[in-house]
């Protein structure tokens, strides 16, 4: 047996210790190789390649033949190219081979082990042989090695360069030696040879130190190489062997050390450096190599990077290359690195920045992990970010514009010698800057304080004085604060370009997305970073999200942000947040406050601040605040209406008052707490201040006090507390629609008015009158609606209460056996004789004949409601007269609908009228208010707008994006609901899917998702029907795909898919357009296809077989059979083959037969004009309006036979004109001219011959002619 290698510290000391009774392996005879003459060298490299192809791969450890090889790797920079190539592609490629012998030796021994087998003999024979691989291995990967080192250091030897060249001139021999390729071989060989186990080969889980050492050692060595690095094969299989002895052996600490070194000292490795430590994290699923070297950075002296700004710059690029590849493991490690985000360096700030750059990229990731990485890196690095507590945009822009300034001033003042060294300075920062540095992070770290006072001089407009800013130090100080402020604007603009991104987060269906970026939210708030408050607004409406953990994380935010120790603050919070929401959020807000109220989180004190700021208790307080606090408090009563017992006389007063005259929707607010009263309250308010609150609503609605456009509001809240609060409304509602048609018109009840509405005179009103019927319609309609609320709520009462009595009878009857059987025997009786039942019948009667008289019931004279609608209808169908007051028309409209929704006779009236006005009408805001009304009426009505369903659909191709927007909520809102079918003409709203505006696309999305969802998925069915739609319509073909694409991808079932095949194959039979079918053959394309499907659409070749002439329908089954031979078995796949040759032969077939057709459709064209042409030429001959002579007769005979002629001939007629068949005059000089007819070359042969007999008379000689005459004659 050999002795065993042992890794020396250089290749000569295998020279040194040639001892006789050394242990190990070392050179005892090396030969000369440098003394050797070229032929004799080369014989000599010869017969040691020979050895090792034809010898045992482990013949390198025995001793002759390693001290000659040894000899040539020592001497390898002086062998010729041809010697370097055999010596060299020798050990490489019998190291190739080595190692799968070594990995699977080494997996019989270890399975002999566990199957507890004593070979005896066998054993050490086996051990001998693992011995044997094991000293091979190490001996091939150590002249490897050495080989890479010697050639690269002779690279940059420049007279070996020369030497190269100067051979090169003397013979121009071919050169084996391509360094390049060779080098990429032998270290991704090495490379490999680190990834196969090793475990058994080495006698223990990781290799000995030794090898490591070596190994590790000469690739770092080989890393400081700038022109090794560029080599992309040989650079990844360094980072490969880095990544491997760092990860899979063990090999950390030494790892880190030299890693550290070279992003200190080099900055062309960071890249790759960071690419190793990735791909090792990536293959082994360890990220112990990069946590280990951000524990080392952050362990370093902050300090020290001060005076080292190459090593901070290299690291701070270090850092952002690995939140570019690691982001998760980054942000859970950015604690390590806080230190020195406070440090001195000003350049480990900035690559904060980096990272934060990097990390807000990621946030679009499609991979969810990768998001969630990302949002908690952004958080961290928020909360330990060195800029200070406010990152106010506006506070870095004024600080930095001043020290500039300052800077500008301070830098001529320097002396010439001290501003040549400002550069060098500034990049050194050594000696006395370095302490002053560090003295001036003191004041950096209370930039807050800084920057905040600029700002507030910035609005005084006082900061104009240079000495307005603190006074920081020398030029070089000042220069390193504006670098920082520099860094600190950058931030905070990239925080702030992130917004919209983390809004589109909020809306993702993964619920980690949403509660990460919820908490981002909530830091960047804290930090006052602009656009945040904005979008913590948008989180409210997540509180009515279905999963629990979302609607968890939105209440945790909102008390996080809102609710204070200080209960003052905390309504001061509210009643912001009430004034400057719209109607979304306040419904969402008002959800949460309910929830907080009964979790008792909002506590009394806070309730009571509220109230104070509503009576006007605290200074300071403007009625928009008032107006804000009971807009919170009505909030809060809908979980607790005693809230506002307490309170009632100040509402009143307060609400109605002075005050609202200063803040016109106090009012509204107010009528909307009456609204919220319990009963008790109700009654109590009724005793005390009843009629006093009935004569303010009633002047409220009646009176002219309040804006126009404040006016409607108030309105439909002041109605609606009299249907609330008042015994009986329907007496006071009268009066008021009395007083309000009074103010209209005058005593004689509008006739006048109607006269002229009758006769279509638009000038029939003035403004006040517009204004005042608008107001009165709108009052008109109102009360119809509440009326029809009131009848329903009084129904619902009523069989309460028979509930009720029926519950406590059944309760509280202590009946004895005699009393209950009777009982029993009148129920039974009333059962059989359906009496129960004619009770909730009558019920439903009384309660219909109540809800038809709000309109059309009783006399007609007498029915106010009534009364109006027909006037309304009128006004409404006079259009000359609602283009002329737009506003009217809105007004009209709005109550046309109302009063339709109300009665099912009246709205069939108007139906036309509707959909006439809701489809022309100029304005888009009565296009708008039709089209929501539209979805009540389907919803009340459906039998009636059943018809109408194709009206409907067309409202999504308006122009005006509010309409379509509502067409889209609307028809969504029907569908889900099952309030409508989905018919064919669901096309529209696929089509709405490529909007050119973005939101109405994201809707239309959010329907189509939530429609797969219901049952066996609608979208399957609607498929086939939304294609045919589309591909007739004038869409472009990237708009088709993306729907398709949208709509295919909400099918995931695998039957679907295969019966989507069948189906679409198909639809081939009925398609004639070749527009069709390629729009068919895309969807297929799209298609997820499996065996089963492969098998169906094989099956289905008959269908398709004449539409594979088209080039794009060809190309869109190709993609197919790519996407089946992916999936596809062996015997699969030779089907798959065999189909796509099928297919590409009858694409073939087709396209010839389709060419042949429209050849013989243009000679059968051709021919009929040239018969044409004949035909009339001969009955122009055979006229008798004119004498022939001779001349002319011979002229009209050579014309026939020079068209005749030019068949035969085609090759004569240089231009080929198609357009144009007109005669020309002919020339007694030139009688000849061509046809423009070209014949096909299917012409047939006795034609050809035919033409060619009479061609010979073309250019008869004058004998000719008139032996021509003589014959005629």
């Amino acid at each position: 047996m050999a002795l065993h290698f042992v890794f020396p510290q250089t290749l000569t000391s295998l020279e040194e210790d040639n001892d006789s009774d050394c242990t190990h392996l070392t050179v005892q005879n090396p030969f000369p190789v440098s003394s050797l003459p070229p032929p004799e060298l080369e014989e000599f490299v010869k017969g040691v390649s020979f050895d090792l192809s034809d010898k045992e791969l482990f013949c390198v450890e025995e001793q002759e033949v390693f001290d000659r090889v040894y000899s040539l790797v020592k001497g390898f920079s002086g062998l010729t190219p041809a010697c370097k190539f055999n010596l060299a592609e020798a050990l490489r490629s019998n190291f190739s081979v080595l190692l799968p012998n070594v990995d699977s030796l080494c997996r019989r021994v270890s399975l002999s082990r566990e199957d507890g087998n004593d070979g005896g003999d066998d054993d050490h024979l086996a051990v001998d042989r693992v011995a044997s691989h094991r000293n091979a291995f190490k001996i091939y990967s150590f002249f490897l090695v050495h080989i890479v080192l010697i050639e690269e250091s002779s690279l940059g030897s420049p007279n070996v360069a020369a030497k190269g060249v100067v051979s090169g001139r003397k013979k121009q021999t071919v050169n084996l030696w391509n360094w390049d390729a060779q080098r990429g071989r032998i270290m991704n060989l090495i490379a490999n040879s680190l990834e196969i186990n090793l475990s058994l080969l080495f006698g223990s889980c990781d290799p000995d130190e030794n090898y490591l050492s070596f190994i590790v050692k000469n690739a770092f060595s080989m890393f400081e190489n700038p022109s090794l690095l560029k080599d992309s094969d040989a650079k990844d299989a360094l980072c490969r062997i880095i990544g491997t002895c760092a990860t899979k052996y063990h090999y950390t600490t030494q790892s880190c050390a030299s890693i550290m070194h070279l992003i200190h000292k080099y900055d062309y490795v960071v890249i790759h450096l960071a690419d190793a430590i990735a791909g090792a994290e990536k293959k082994y699923a360890d990220g112990s190599l990069a946590t280990t070297l951000i524990r080392e950075i952050g362990r370093s002296n902050p300090k020290g990077y001060v005076k080292d700004t190459v090593g901070a710059e290299n690291i701070g690029r270090f850092l952002v290359e690995l939140a570019d590849q690691m982001p998760k493991l980054l942000s859970t490690n950015i604690g390590l690195l806080v230190p020195h985000f406070g440090g001195d360096s000003y350049k480990i700030r900035n690559a904060l920045v980096g990272v934060l750059v990097v990390a807000s990229g990621r946030l679009e990731d499609k991979s969810a992990i990768v998001r969630k990485s990302a949002l908690n890196l952004l958080i961290m690095m928020l909360q330990h970010n060195p800029f200070g507590p406010q990152l106010r945009a506006a506070s870095f822009e004024a600080t930095l514009e001043q020290y500039k300034k300052k800077l500008n001033e301070l830098s001529p003042k320097d002396p010439p010698e001290n501003s040549d060294n400002l550069s060098s300075d500034n990049d050194a920062s050594g000696g006395e800057s370095g302490v002053e540095n560090g003295e001036f992070e003191n004041d950096l770290k209370n930039q807050d304080s800084l920057t905040d006072s600029c700002v507030a001089e910035v609005a005084d407009g006082t900061v104009q004085v240079d000495n307005s800013v603190p006074d920081v130090g020398n030029v070089e100080q000042t220069r390193t604060l504006v670098a920082s402020l520099e860094a600190g604007l950058r931030f905070s603009k990239c925080l702030s370009s992130v917004m919209p991104t983390l809004v589109q987060l909020m809306a993702s269906s993964s619920s980690s997305d949403v509660e990460n970026t919820i908490l981002l939210l909530m830091r960047c708030r804290q930090f006052q970073i602009d656009g945040s408050e904005d979008c913590l607004r948008k989180m409210l409406p997540l509180v009515f999200s279905q999963d629990k953990s979302i609607y968890e994380a939105v209440e945790n935010a909102f008390i996080t942000i809102y609710i204070r120790k200080n209960p003052v603050e905390t309504a001061k919070n509210l009643l912001h947040l009430a004034i400057d929401s719209n109607i979304g959020d306040l419904a969402s807000l008002e959800f949460i406050l309910g929830a907080l109220v009964s979790k008792g989180d909002i506590t009394a004190s806070m309730l009571s601040a509220l109230w104070d700021f509503f009576c006007f208790n605290i200074d300071g307080t403007t009625a928009r605040q008032c107006r804000g606090a009971l807009s919170v408090l009505c909030m809060a009563a809908k979980a607790s209406p005693s809230i506002l017992s307490s309170h009632l006389q100040d509402i009143v007063d307060i609400g109605f008052g002075r005050w609202a005259k200063v803040e016109p929707l106090l009012a509204r607010t107010a009528c909307s707490a009456l609204q919220r009263l319990s009963e008790e309250d109700k009654k109590k308010l009724l005793s005390t201040n009843g009629t006093r609150v009935f004569g303010i609503l009633e002047y409220l609605i009646s009176g002219f006090s309040l804006p126009e456009n404040i006016w409607y509001a108030a309105a439909d809240t002041a109605i609606s507390a009299f249907y609330i609060i008042h015994p009986t409304p329907e007496s006071i509602a009268a009066d008021l629609v009395k007083k309000s048609l009074n103010s209209v018109f005058d005593s004689n009840g509008g006739s006048e008015l109607q006269a002229d509405m009758d006769s279509d005179n638009p000038n029939v009103l003035t403004s006040m009158q517009v204004a005042k019927l608008s107001r009165y319609l709108f009052v008109v309609s109102h009360v119809a609606m509440n009326q029809l609320v009131y009848i329903e709520s009084c129904l619902r009462k009523v069989q309460k209460a028979n509930a009720k009595k029926e519950k406590m009878d059944a309760e509280n009857k202590n009946l004895d056996v005699n009393t209950r059987s009777d009982a029993q025997k009148d129920d039974g009786i009333n059962s059989e004789l359906g009496l129960a039942a004619s009770e909730d019948a009558m019920l439903d009667s009384l309660a219909e004949r109540a809800e038809k008289e709000i309109i059309s019931g009783g006399n007609a004279g007498k029915n106010l409601i009534g009364h109006c609608a027909h006037f309304l209808t009128k006004l409404c169908r006079n259009f000359s007269l609602m283009q002329k007051y737009p506003a009217l028309q809105a007004s009209g409209m709005l109550a046309l609908c109302r009063l339709m929704i109300i009665d099912a006779e009246f709205c069939e009236s108007n139906l036309q009228l509707l959909f006439t006005v809701v489809e022309n009408a100029p304005s888009e805001v009565v296009r708008s208010n039709c089209t929501i009304a539209l979805g009540d009426l389907a919803v009340r009505f459906p039998n009636l707008l059943e018809p109408w369903t194709e009206n409907m659909y067309a409202r999504l191709r308006d122009q005006s994006v509010s309409v379509r927007k509502n067409a889209v909520l609307v028809l969504s809102h029907l569908i889900l609901n099952d309030m409508m079918k989905v018919k064919g003409y669901i096309y529209e709203m696929a089509m709405r899917l490529e909007d050119e505006d973005g939101r109405i696309g994201n809707l239309v999305k959010l329907f189509f998702h939530e429609l797969s969802k219901k049952g066996s998925n609608p979208v399957y069915n609607l498929l086939p029907d939304i294609l045919g739609k589309l591909s007739s319509q004038n869409l472009n073909g990237e708009s088709f795909g993306n729907i398709m694409q949208f709509l295919i991808g909400s099918i995931k079932k695998d039957k679907q898919m295969e019966s989507l095949v069948e189906k679409l194959c198909n639809r081939f039979t009925g398609a004639s357009d070749v527009r069709q079918w390629e729009c068919i053959s895309y969807c297929l394309s799209q298609l997820a296809f499996t065996e089963k499907s492969m098998k169906k659409l094989m099956e289905s070749f008959k269908t398709y077989e004449h539409v594979l002439s088209e080039d794009i329908v060809m190309e869109h089954f190709r993609n197919i059979i790519n996407k089946g031979k992916k999936f596809a078995k062996p015997e699969q796949k030779a089907i798959i083959d065999e189909f796509e040759e099928k297919i590409n032969k009858y694409h073939n077939e087709k396209k010839e037969q389709v060419l042949t057709e429209k050849n013989a459709q243009v000679h059968q064209q051709k021919v009929s004009n040239i018969e044409s042409f004949v035909a009339t030429k001969k009955e122009v001959d055979e006229s008798g309006e004119s004498e022939i002579t001779e001349d002319e007769v011979e002229t009209g005979n050579s014309e026939e036979a020079e068209v005749l002629h030019s068949k035969s001939k085609p090759t004569r007629s240089t231009t080929r004109s198609e357009a144009s068949s007109e005669v020309t005059e002919l020339e007694l000089e030139d009688d000849e001219f061509q046809s423009p007819f070209i014949p096909p070359r299917g012409a047939s042969k006795y034609t050809m011959e035919k033409s060619s007999i009479k061609s010979e008379n073309i250019h008869p000689d004058p004998s000719t002619r008139k032996n021509t005459r003589s014959k005629r004659r």
